[in-house]
């Protein structure tokens, strides 16, 4: 059975789950992010508040495409703090001040991210869903050149 853009319901249903998955663990970093851009100090402070506002503005506009995709896949995004907490790998940060702690929570967090948006590649590609290896051929360059940026900082 397909469904409404040609897809068989039952990949679609499962692309979804791990779209959520991703979904929730890009609400963790986005909180995460923000608490850094208020919470950073030090000699780095204008340096690194400039660039977590950058990364938290680029996912918050993740996140609504990647709900906006499980919408399009027939899915439900996930939309509670409930959810998110109980389904992301990414955990809550608090309290950080550290840039160096901060930028090292971002690369772990991107790592955690970049691992998922692979494996969901891999999925949607056996799906022959284009929209969502588009999406995340695009999540996954952008992210590969980040934390490349970002190990160049810590060096």
């Amino acid at each position: 059975m397909k469904n409404i853009i040609g897809l068989d319901k039952e990949k679609a249903t499962e692309l979804s789950r791990e779209l959520n998955d991703l979904l929730a663990n890009y609400q963790l970093f986005y909180q995460n992010l923000r608490g850094l851009h208020w919470n950073i100090k030090g000699k780095e402070f204008f340096e690194l508040h400039v660039k977590f506002e950058e990364f938290y503005n680029d996912a918050v506009l993740k996140v609504d495409e990647i709900a906006e995709r499980i919408l399009t896949l027939e899915g439900e995004p996930f939309h509670t703090y409930s959810d998110y907490l109980q389904t992301a790998e990414i955990k809550e940060e608090k309290n950080i001040v550290n840039g160096k702690k901060g930028v090292e929570i971002i690369i772990n967090n991107f790592k955690i991210l970049i691992a998922k948006e692979r494996a969901i590649l891999s999925l949607a590609s056996n799906t022959d869903d284009e929209g969502t290896v588009s999406l995340m051929s695009d999540y996954i360059s952008q992210t590969e050149k980040t934390l490349w940026m970002l190990n160049s900082y810590l060096s």
